[in-house]
C-alpha cells in the first residue's frame, strides 16, 4: 500500500495512492486519526487499507498538492557518511558508529513542491536518500527484530546547504532552513518492501544522473540503525530515519554542481517511485 498526505479542496488529509487516484482516507477516519502519524500511532494500517480498498479515488495523483509524508514527526534522524562512495569523496574516514544529526519538520517539502534556494547561499546541494517510517514505538530493539518497528519506506532529498553545513564540525545549521528537504511522493508498507537492502536509489538534476546506488551498499544498514538509535532515544510512531546519500553530490564534483533556481531534481527508488521537487528561489 502506497500511503500519501495532500491537500484536498484546501484541507489537508491523507489516503492511499493507487492506480485510479488518490483515495481520500482522511475523509473516513480523519475523526479518529487525524493524519498518518495518529494512524501509525494507533497501530490502525489495516483500517486505512480496509477503508481504501475499492473506494473511488478524490483526485489525480498527476495533479495532486503532495505533503511531507510524515508532515510533524516527532523526531527526524539523519545519518551522515553511510555509503563508502560518499566517505571517499569526502575524504572521511571509516568509523565504529553511524555520524548523526538532525533535522526540523518546518525543513520538509512534499513531491512536486518546491524545495527552496535560501537567499543568503548559492551552494545548495542534493543528497538522495532512503527514509525509514517508524510504525510503532522502539526501545532497545534487537538488530533481529528491528524490521518489525517499520511502517514502510519513501524517498528524501535531504537537501544541503553546504556552506552553513560546513561551517563547524556540526552539521545542523546546513541541513534546517525551511523547506530544504523533499520527502516523498509516498510510504510504500513493508509488505510490498520486506527487504530495504534490495533497493536501488537514483538522483537525476534537470535529467542527468548524479547518483546511483543500491542500498545493500548502506556502511550501517536499517537494521543496525533502528538497534542503535533505538539504544538513546525512543523512536516513537511516524519517526523518520534517513540513512544517507550515495557518493555523487554536488560539492565534490569538478566543478562543484549546485541546484539553482529554475532546476528540477528527482529520487529515484526502485519499489517506491520517485519524488520531484522544482528549485525556487526564497
Amino acid at each position: 500500500m502506497k500511503l500519501a498526505s495532500f491537500m484536498l479542496n484546501g484541507k489537508a488529509t491523507y489516503g492511499a495512492a493507487t492506480d485510479g487516484g488518490l483515495v481520500d482516507v482522511g475523509a473516513k477516519l480523519g475523526s479518529k486519526y487525524p493524519d498518518l502519524k495518529a494512524v501509525l500511532a494507533a497501530g490502525a494500517l489495516d483500517e486505512v487499507k480496509a477503508a481504501a480498498d475499492g473506494a473511488p479515488a478524490a483526485g489525480s495523483v498527476d495533479d495532486a498538492h503532495f505533503l511531507p509524508v510524515i508532515g510533524n514527526p516527532d523526531k527526524i534522524v539523519c545519518i551522515g557518511l553511510n555509503y563508502k562512495s560518499h566517505i571517499e569523496e569526502t575524504g572521511r574516514s571509516d568509523s565504529d558508529y553511524p555520524s548523526i544529526f538532525t533535522r526540523w519538520a518546518n525543513t520538509q517539502v512534499g513531491h512536486n513542491q518546491p524545495m527552496i534556494l535560501p537567499k543568503n547561499s548559492d551552494k545548495y546541494d542534493y543528497e538522495g536518500e532512503l527514509a525509514v517510517v517508524i510504525g510503532k514505538r522502539a526501545r532497545h530493539v534487537s538488530e533481529a527484530d528491528a524490521l518489525d518497528y517499520v511502517a514502510g519506506y519513501s524517498c528524501y532529498n535531504d537537501g544541503s546547504i553546504r556552506d552553513w553545513q560546513r561551517h563547524t564540525t556540526q552539521f545542523i545549521p546546513g541541513k534546517n532552513f525551511p523547506g530544504t528537504g523533499g520527502f516523498g511522493p509516498w510510504m510504500v508498507t513493508t509488505d510490498e518492501i520486506p527487504d530495504p537492502s534490495a533497493l536501488e536509489l537514483m538522483t537525476r538534476l534537470n535529467g542527468t544522473e548524479l547518483q546511483r546506488s543500491k542500498t545493500n551498499l548502506l556502511v550501517f544498514d536499517v537494521p543496525f540503525l533502528i538497534r542503535y538509535i533505538s539504544e538513546f532515544t525512543f523512536l516513537e510512531p511516524g519517526d523518520v530515519i534517513v540513512t544517507g546519500t550515495p557518493g555523487g553530490v554536488g560539492f565534490k564534483r569538478n566543478p562543484p554542481v549546485f541546484m539553482k533556481d529554475g532546476d528540477t531534481v528527482e529520487v529515484e527508488i526502485t519499489g517506491i517511485g520517485t519524488l520531484v521537487n522544482p528549485i525556487a528561489a526564497e
